[in-house]
């Protein structure tokens, strides 16, 4: 499908400089080390992409919850790693706005990266500053705006969207790549097109489940969001968490889903008919298999159980596409991560299934996983929230705010003298 906004491709970027807003929020190790450069690896299409052109490029990206100035949340240790992974020289400047990074950027080679300070140093950040935006603006003299951190356009924060209003924004290869295979997913998938949907809690994903309602053939249920299910269904899951207050939000999905399948609708909202089950969530705790119906009341249910885990591998290898969003288990403990490796397992050797894995802790488990680093897979998002809110149909404010596409600038014109 064609991206609905302007990219790196439509525009005279040739030796202009350019900012970059990338998400560059990756985990850290307790040594100070990136335990995972995912994301950075991600943006390098786009970084190659500009130094072919000649490009003086200067990146803004944040880096977890800083209270302040916090030497732990800089970004220092990302642009060790860019330079490695690039092979070359990487300038970084321990500021994002003011005099320091003018002169930085001035004095930088025409071909050459400048990596900026953590933008949640400024508390202007979050707040959609317009000051701020073009505080950024001043000090880096870009000629144009690349967005290409997928990760955080759900957010309408100075560097997503503010900074739009001061240089022509665009969107970086990334950002493309995400937006439009995740949209083909929802709107012309391969069908049968399979939803798994895992992690804690039916709250975080109520929009994401109804649409799915309406665009999947099934829906697969795990996770400990299982739970809620199976308890709304008159099921005791003993100790297991069960999220209070989901009555009327299940009533409303069971609903729209009869309306769509009438009374085969357990076997579109499949949930498991077995649990992996410990009394503790101890590492060392023994994974034990019961049926959903012989939960004990001290049993903490931590994984699908292993019928389950075959009918998951079962109804996804008949799969179009399939979209997966959360893991199966609680997968942090190698006992309880059993259905998530099958569930990989099984998209991973079965290249004619569009695979799809959303971002957050899917992403981080099967970049975990696979010794081919996401390789496996059709396309492993970067964005957690973004990619759920993307699937959900809603729209995005760093994507929305970047310049239109001709054809789409068209279609508005056309149909405002209608």
């Amino acid at each position: 499908m064609n991206f609905f906004k302007l990219t790196i491709r439509d525009v005279p970027l040739d030796h202009q400089t350019v900012l970059v807003r990338a998400d560059y929020n990756v985990p850290m190790a307790s040594d100070g080390t990136i335990s995972d450069d995912f994301r950075i690896r991600a943006s390098l299409p786009t970084l190659r992409y500009l130094l072919d052109r000649g490009c003086k490029i200067v990146i803004i990206s944040h880096l977890g919850r800083p209270d302040g100035r916090d030497s732990a949340f800089s970004l220092e240790p990302v642009a060790l790693r860019l330079a490695q992974l690039l092979k070359r020289d990487i300038r970084f400047v321990d500021d994002a706005i003011g005099d320091r990074v003018f002169q930085a950027v001035k004095r930088a080679p025409k071909i050459s990266i400048t990596v900026l300070q953590n933008l949640r140093y400024y508390t202007e950040e979050e707040t959609d500053s317009h000051e701020f935006a073009k505080k950024i603006a001043k000090a880096t003299a870009a000629r144009y705006f690349v967005q290409d951190g997928f990760g955080v356009v759900h957010r309408a924060h100075a560097s997503t969207d503010a900074i739009t209003l001061y240089i022509p924004s665009v969107a970086g290869l990334l950002l493309e790549r995400e937006y439009t295979i995740i949209t083909a997913a929802m709107e012309s998938p391969k069908r049968p097109l399979i939803a798994v949907m895992g992690g804690a809690k039916v709250s975080d994903k109520i929009a994401i489940i109804q649409r799915f309602v309406k665009v999947a053939d099934k829906i697969i249920i795990g996770g400990a969001m299982a739970n809620t299910f199976l308890a709304y269904k008159g099921l005791s899951v003993g100790a297991s968490k069960v999220e209070a207050g989901q009555q009327t939000v299940l009533d409303a999905i069971y609903a729209a889903a009869r309306d769509k399948v009438g009374d085969k609708v357990d076997d579109f909202i499949i949930l498991p008919v077995d649990l992996a089950v410990s009394v503790s969530m101890n590492p060392d705790s023994p994974r034990r298999v019961v049926a959903v119906g012989s939960v004990k009341a001290d049993d903490i249910a931590l994984d699908i159980g292993d019928i389950s885990i075959e009918r998951v591998a079962k109804e996804t290898g008949k799969a179009g596409t399939v979209i997966w969003n959360g893991p199966l288990g609680y997968s942090e403990i190698p006992a309880f991560a059993h259905s998530s490796a099958r569930l990989a397992l099984a998209l991973a050797t079965q290249p004619g299934i569009a695979s799809i894995i959303g971002g957050g802790d899917t992403a981080d488990f099967v970049l975990k996983w696979d010794d081919k680093g996401g390789g496996s897979f059709t396309h492993v998002s970067t964005g957690g929230g973004a990619s759920l809110e993307l699937m959900a149909g809603d729209k995005l404010p760093g994507v929305e705010s970047l310049l239109d596409a001709p054809s789409q600038i068209e279609y508005t014109n056309s149909n405002n003298h209608k």
